[in-house]
């Protein structure tokens, strides 16, 4: 009988978590609901259904669809919205992504689910950044629930996010010497992979340990943007220089000289506050939650630097 709901499988994290849960055998696939805005009907969801995963439909958009696709259900992974434009222009509360969050919770309540897990992202509360401004409204609104169980996890900054952070670099074809960015700090990354696998293991824990709890999935090896310039320094075989600008520098240079859209870089130059202030590094020995995780299952996370060398090879 379908106990957890899953959505955001289509994407990296959420896909990455039922990857982890049919290759770690963590719950029966008739356990698993996948939500999803597409045709549950489409072939491309064929295989599941075959595993005996059920599979419904559920649009942001329409509370009464993920009313009725929670329905029957106790536990629910809400990722987050990908609608990113939501949150440009500074958009006043209930009219970012959270507008998306919050609906689904609404629906998760009427539907009788019980505990409610949410992936954040790996900054802090009251975050300068603005990528994290919906987060932060998402999990204030789960920590004012009477009746409802939660759990947020912030999920590290990927690794394989990390040409975004490094100036938008393009690993593939990316030729400048110099990358602008708006300011440097240290950053505690984490593979998809091994961030879907350790979301999983908390999701399906039928203990008590994570209830009401803000969990940061993130390695302690944390680095600096500079560092990354030296390892694609070391990878291309020429000098790639870290060039840190103000904000306003910054923007002017990606909109104007590089033509990319203005709303997402006057919305991106914020995560660069947050990143001056270490918001992302969760290099304290005791918040080895992710590493801890992953080696009940035998694993060490992916280093930072393996990937960005892999990705430039």
């Amino acid at each position: 009988m379908p106990q957890i709901v899953l959505t955001g499988t289509s994407g990296k994290l959420g896909g990455a978590v039922l990857q982890a849960i049919f290759e770690h055998n963590l719950v029966p696939p008739s356990e698993l609901v996948i939500s999803t805005s597409t045709d549950p009907k489409d072939a491309k969801w064929d295989f599941l259904k075959k595993k005996g995963v059920t599979v419904r439909y559920a649009s942001y958009d329409d509370p009464a669809s993920m009313e009725k696709a929670f329905a029957g259900c106790s536990i629910l992974l809400l990722v987050s919205s990908p609608r990113i434009d939501m949150d440009f222009n500074n958009p006043e509360y209930g009219s970012g992504r959270e507008k998306h969050h919050i609906a689904a919770i609404h629906a998760a309540r009427a539907a009788g689910i019980r505990h409610i897990y949410y992936t954040s992202l790996g900054f802090t509360s009251r975050s300068k950044a603005g990528v994290m401004k919906a987060h932060n409204r998402t999990e204030e609104f789960l920590t004012m629930l009477s009746d409802t169980q939660w759990t947020v996890i912030r999920e590290g900054l990927y690794n394989e996010s990390w040409p975004l952070y490094f100036g938008h670099y393009d690993p593939s074809g990316d030729t400048r010497q110099d990358i602008v960015v708006a300011g440097d700090g240290y950053i505690s990354f984490a593979a998809i992979a091994d961030l879907g696998l350790a979301t999983a293991m908390i999701l399906v824990d039928s203990s008590t340990r994570w209830l009401g709890m803000t969990v940061t999935l993130a390695t302690t090896e944390a680095r600096t943007l500079g560092q990354i310039a030296r390892i694609v320094s070391e990878m291309k075989r020429y000098p790639v220089n870290l060039r840190i600008v103000t904000r306003q520098q910054y923007e002017h240079y990606y909109i104007r000289e590089r033509g990319m859209d203005e709303a997402f870089i006057k919305w991106w130059a914020t995560t660069y506050d947050a990143v001056r202030e270490n918001e992302c590094s969760h290099r304290d020995p005791t918040s080895r939650i992710l590493e801890n995780l992953l080696a009940e299952k035998g694993r060490t996370p992916i280093p930072i630097d393996q990937t960005i060398r892999e990705m430039l090879s």
